[in-house]
């Protein structure tokens, strides 16, 4: 069953639309901001600054290095989803409780993650697009977010 327009998000890559399906039901503060920031069009224009092959890209930091954030910090909401190909899930420093608005989408399986992460939602479609970001630690010219939106809040 598809996520209602309220729990689905919409991001705008270079490469194409992708589709991420939220899990309010595993991390509902984490979906929560992640919402709130989307509306404020706080993901707009932000870089994947750490791509790595197999496994995942990462995003969310206004500064594009990897130390900012939004500056409020989330309690770990985390679960026995797995980290699989297409997860999304937050980023976060030594300290569980540090999650704030870097999150990153897993390229393949990354099982070693699971139970220490907050997991908060799954692309749905258009992995394909993900598939195609830069790689890099940091990103020579890396690929950005046009947009992030909640699909409620769209107008086609």
């Amino acid at each position: 069953m598809a996520a209602s327009p309220e729990d689905t998000l919409i991001m705008e890559l270079e490469n194409g639309r992708v589709v991420i399906e939220t899990r309010p039901d595993l991390a509902p503060k984490h979906v929560a901001r992640i919402k709130e920031l989307a509306r404020e069009g706080f993901y707009d224009g932000i870089v994947f600054h750490r791509v790595i092959e197999g496994f995942m890209a990462q995003t969310g930091d206004p500064t594009g290095t990897g130390m900012g954030g939004s500056g409020q910090n989330l309690d770990a909401e985390f679960s026995d989803e797995p980290h699989m190909r297409g997860v999304t899930s937050m980023a976060r420093s030594s300290d569980p409780n540090s999650a704030d608005s870097q999150f990153f989408i897993c390229f393949d399986d990354a099982s070693f993650l699971d139970r220490q992460y907050t997991v908060w939602g799954c692309v749905t479609e258009g992995m394909e697009h993900v598939d195609k970001i830069k790689r890099g630690e940091p990103v020579p010219d890396p690929d950005k977010i046009i947009s992030l939106r909640v699909a409620a809040d769209q107008d086609d």
